[in-house]
């Protein structure tokens, strides 16, 4: 004879039936504990971690700021306390930028397409100075800037020390604010080189150059932040790309012959006309391969050093001030990341990172990497991922000592003198340094 089914069906949605009861009369509500459960992460650095906290959401970006963690969202900001990982604010904000180092620093927030922006303690959340009108802003470890442009059309930047309440000077741009808004708009300088699983910011903020350039419909404005007025209009012709590194104005031209390009580098100090020094065959990789010579790129490097490419495909390093070469490569070796003092330089193998100090022109130290390794540079380490094994390892510039080793997926977003910020989905850890 067949049977009609299972008796433990029944029980089955009998219980369901009580729990819900239960839970809907307030008897007993077992669901916090059961999403509790289910979402409790995996640690993302073993018992490496100082602390790991559960945050907000995907971060935009996030800045160790003397003894805060600030982490921006899309549309709001939070701060979390360094030596335990509790909430120390919160603010509503579509972006935020770090000015200043240690506790000195500050947190400047604002809206997207809304003027104005306002200065943050970075432990308290406390407004520190607030402006209603500027349309962009930029951050440094020694400066803020700010750009208010009137309704004409005419511009006006200003620099601020980062804590401070009057203006270290202004200076009249003319009318290029309608391209410039929010936090950090790209200028023609240089771009950082970026790494997998690293955050492309984190080695923000950089010190404030001696010249910035403003674009301005096809020229650029060059300003002497020192002095603070504009001491050059620059206006490239269709073959040519302006960059500002090192206390220099780079022209860098290129052009299309024998269905290749042809570079040419020449450096110049304003309001001085004359070349400081020129290099012919050099290639700061503006253009992306192919023969138009369309130059679309920033070349990379730190604020005084420029990553280029000589005629012969090998990669070299050259003091942006003076034309100075700091590094040659071999052929395969490739540059992963540098700044003024160091670079981090893969072997033609890929299987050995060397750390390059250019004060004295030798290589640091050594190591050997995982597939897929990459590195980037900061202030207080060089940070190095793999894939496989998937790892972070941090070192100290200057002399490879490892700082922290962890074997993690996680991203790396942030770096200060102590340790490092790795996220993984909603989850952000502290990862000391030894």
């Amino acid at each position: 004879m067949a049977s009609g089914g299972s008796p433990w069906k029944g029980y089955a949605l009998v219980a369901v039936v009580i729990v819900i009861v239960l839970a809907t009369t307030g008897v007993w509500n077992p669901w916090p504990k059961v999403w509790g459960w289910v979402n409790t992460s995996e640690p993302i650095a073993g018992g490496a971690a100082r602390w790991q906290q559960r945050i907000g959401g995907s971060p935009q970006s996030v800045s160790v700021v003397g003894d805060a963690v600030v982490v921006e969202y899309r549309t709001s900001v939070e701060a979390y306390g360094i030596t335990a990982g509790i909430k120390l604010w919160d603010n509503d904000a579509d972006w935020a930028a770090v000015s200043g180092s240690g506790n000195d620093a500050v947190v400047a927030t604002g809206r997207l397409l809304t003027k104005g922006y306002q200065v943050l303690d970075p432990r308290s959340g406390a407004v520190l100075r607030a402006d209603t009108e500027a349309t962009a802003v930029w951050t440094y470890r020694d400066a803020l800037l700010d750009l208010h442009c009137a309704k004409g059309g005419e511009c006006q930047l200003t620099a601020w020390a980062p804590r401070g309440s009057k203006p270290l000077w202004t200076v009249d741009t003319g009318g290029i604010g309608f391209v410039l808004n929010a936090a950090n708009p790209d200028l023609p300088d240089t771009r950082p080189l970026t790494a997998d699983r690293v955050d492309d910011d984190v080695s923000r903020p950089r010190l404030m150059p001696s010249l910035i350039g403003l674009p301005d419909d096809g020229k650029v404005r060059v300003i002497d932040t020192a002095t603070g007025r504009v001491v050059q209009v620059a206006e490239p012709t269709a073959d040519q790309r302006i960059a500002i590194a090192g206390g220099r104005v780079l022209t860098v031209t290129g052009t299309a012959q024998d269905g290749t390009c042809y570079y040419g580098v020449v450096a110049t100090d304003p309001p001085a006309p004359g070349v400081v020094w020129r290099r012919d065959g050099l290639n700061l990789r503006t253009a992306d391969n192919g023969s138009n010579c369309k130059q679309e790129h920033d070349p990379a490097g730190g604020e005084d050093v420029v990553l280029g490419v000589d005629p012969t495909g090998r990669q070299e390093l050259l003091a942006a001030h003076d034309g100075r070469l700091l590094w040659r490569g071999a052929k395969g070796e490739t540059v992963l990341a540098v700044n003024d003092s160091h670079a981090v330089i893969r072997s033609a193998d890929g299987r050995t990172l060397r750390g390059y100090g250019f004060s004295r022109g030798r290589t640091n130290w050594s190591r050997p990497v995982g597939e897929g390794g990459a590195a980037a540079l900061t202030q207080s380490a060089a940070v190095i991922t793999s894939r496989k094994p998937e790892r972070i390892v941090a070192v100290s510039p200057g002399t490879g000592r490892v700082l922290a080793d962890v074997r993690t997926d996680a991203e790396v977003f942030a770096v200060g003198p102590g340790g490092l910020i790795a996220v993984s989905g909603r989850e952000m850890a502290y990862i000391p340094f030894a």
